[in-house]
């Protein structure tokens, strides 16, 4: 089944850089099995199976150790590769564990393609004290390294995520963890992703991104927590102006760029968008 999967880099810098995601397209989707069996056999982050259905497609993502809610940067490919296969265009999509409807579109523009998704609605909350306490130890963090314009929060776009704000580059970039133990503790309290983010300007920001709940220490590119940290922005009124831009995998040597279109109605839907390459073996 290998064969059948798209290999593409999603948010792109140009023709480096991009987070990989493998892309299955079909009449109907494989056994859950299957697709998990696939999936770590891709070996990408995450892969997004996709369905024909009435009007639009139905999707399901996995990484290599579990089946993820919802995946920016696979949808991201994904409609890349439903622009590359039916023409540019728009294309309605069906999450399976939400049930949720969203947005993905693709225009092809030579060997790059540019793609936009509408992410699921977004919400946040304050984070639980003794969970940023916890969080902050597994990174060798401490409250001091946290930016206080930007509280600690939970912030939803899809799936939860804990979003830290640090005060500096240098403690962004000094980013580390045990696998094992930021996986025991994102699985314990039901996070996706912690999303670690550091503000160089009101509109730039610079994020890294563990997902050890996926088996993944470090995501390059994560459309899922920038949705939910740009609507999170909006919740406290920081001066985003209507957008920012995010960049990251700088640290891993693989950069990605992602923007964020950021509408004033609180728990709105976030644009997402970027360019998709394709990965060549």
């Amino acid at each position: 089944m290998t064969d059948n999967v798209i290999k593409l880099a999603a948010f792109s810098d140009g023709e480096q850089g991009g987070n990989p995601a493998g892309v299955w397209i079909g009449s109907t989707l494989p056994e859950a099995a299957a697709m998990q069996q696939l999936a770590a056999e891709v070996g990408f982050s995450e892969t997004v199976f996709a369905a024909a259905i009435p009007g639009g497609w139905y999707v399901r993502y996995f990484s290599p150790e579990s089946e993820i809610g919802f995946c920016g940067h696979a949808t991201i490919a994904l409609g890349a590769a439903l622009a590359q296969q039916y023409g540019d265009g728009v294309f309605a999509i069906t999450l399976h564990m939400s049930g949720a409807h969203i947005t993905v579109e693709g225009q092809q523009q030579g060997k790059l393609t540019n793609a936009a998704l509408q992410s699921p609605p977004t919400r946040s909350k304050a984070a639980d004290p003794a969970l940023v306490a916890e969080a902050l130890a597994l990174f060798g963090y401490s409250a001091d390294d946290l930016d206080p314009r930007i509280p600690p929060a939970i912030a939803h776009g899809g799936v939860d995520h804990l979003a830290l704000a640090l005060r500096s580059r240098e403690a962004l970039r000094a980013m580390h963890y045990e696998l094992d133990q930021g996986r025991n503790f994102m699985q314990r309290a039901g996070l996706t992703t912690i999303v670690l983010a550091y503000a160089e300007t009101a509109q730039l920001f610079h994020t890294r991104n563990p997902f050890a709940s996926g088996g993944v220490y470090e995501d390059p590119a994560t459309g899922a927590s920038t949705a939910a940290l740009a609507g999170y922005l909006r919740d406290i009124e920081w001066p985003h102006g209507g957008a920012i831009d995010i960049v990251q995998g700088e640290d891993m040597g693989i950069r990605c760029l992602l923007h964020a279109q950021i509408p004033p109605e609180r728990g709105a839907s976030i644009r997402l968008s970027g360019s998709v390459r394709p990965i060549t073996e």
